[in-house]
């Protein structure tokens, strides 16, 4: 149902939607896409300014953004800030909020505390969905893997073509274990979508490209990092690891992909320009 559902969607939207000269069929189409783990906003510095945040984006001219570790009314450390939304606000874009939790307030008749990762764009999004991965609780004292929310996907319609857009936030310990299950669970997911859809995943994978539990990733999507720089996202003071990542599918072709010197977060973010073929 969700097949029909979303195939339903997109072609009722382009039957509406007269593509310009440049989507034309057999034409590339440009877009630019942005990885940022953004700390909450907080800085190297320590210092939360999440306008800072924001001016990281804007100077980046990302088309698409996948964000992790977002709050939304979580708590002190972010003001009670809804993050999602006011990031959006500030750039002009819209936004997919996939929490990981969904807590109750801490006040009653205050709005649930969340935390996860979004999805900004300039394009229109025409489906959204929070899937579940396997994730090992940070709020939970005694946890155990199991299926949790928190892996976004976000159809956005860039000029008449629909590209799956999804962002993830990998287990950060040092054991592998749940990663390799995250990524398993990734590739079940992704093989969901229509034959031949064009996929672009972003996010901290909390592990460097030759890490063996990401290896399966690298039978289905393409690293758009190709330079012989290191390219170093972590941590953004001294990067020393390369655990950003923006992947694409075929059907999505990666141009290249550079990583911007802020210190607004502990990371710094990846920004890549690839082209998406009707």
């Amino acid at each position: 149902m969700r097949r029909i559902s979303l195939l339903l969607a997109a072609l009722l939207i382009l039957s509406l939607l007269t593509p310009p000269a440049s989507a034309a069929p057999g034409h590339e189409v440009a877009l630019r896409v942005m990885s940022y783990n953004i700390h909450t906003g907080i800085g190297t510095d320590g210092a939360l300014d999440l306008a800072r945040t924001a001016s990281v984006i804007r100077d980046s001219r990302a088309d698409v953004v996948g964000l992790e570790e977002v709050d939304v009314h979580w708590d002190a450390r972010s003001d009670f800030q809804d993050q999602a939304r006011d990031l959006a606000r500030m750039l002009d874009m819209r936004v997919f909020f996939a929490p990981i939790y969904d807590l109750p307030p801490l006040t009653d008749g205050e709005p649930r505390r969340r935390y996860g990762v979004a999805v900004l764009s300039r394009h229109p999004i025409v489906h959204t969905e929070n899937h579940l991965i396997t994730r090992l609780s940070t709020q939970d004292p005694n946890p155990v893997p199991r299926p949790m929310p928190g892996f976004a996907e976000a159809v956005v319609l860039v000029r008449g073509v629909p590209v799956h857009v999804y962002t993830t936030h990998l287990d950060y310990r040092p054991d592998p274990a749940v990663r390799e299950m995250q990524v398993a669970d990734t590739l079940r997911i992704l093989g969901e979508d229509p034959h031949g859809a064009r996929q672009v995943l972003l996010g901290d994978f909390n592990a460097e490209p030759a890490a063996p539990e990401l290896a399966p990733l690298w039978t289905r999507l393409s690293d758009a990092w190709t330079s012989p720089e290191p390219g170093a996202t972590y941590p953004a003071d001294a990067p020393a690891k390369r655990i950003d990542y923006v992947t694409v599918s075929a059907g999505v072709h990666a141009r290249d992909a550079r990583v911007p010197d802020t210190l607004a977060s502990d990371h710094r973010p990846v920004v890549a320009d690839v082209t998406v073929r009707r």
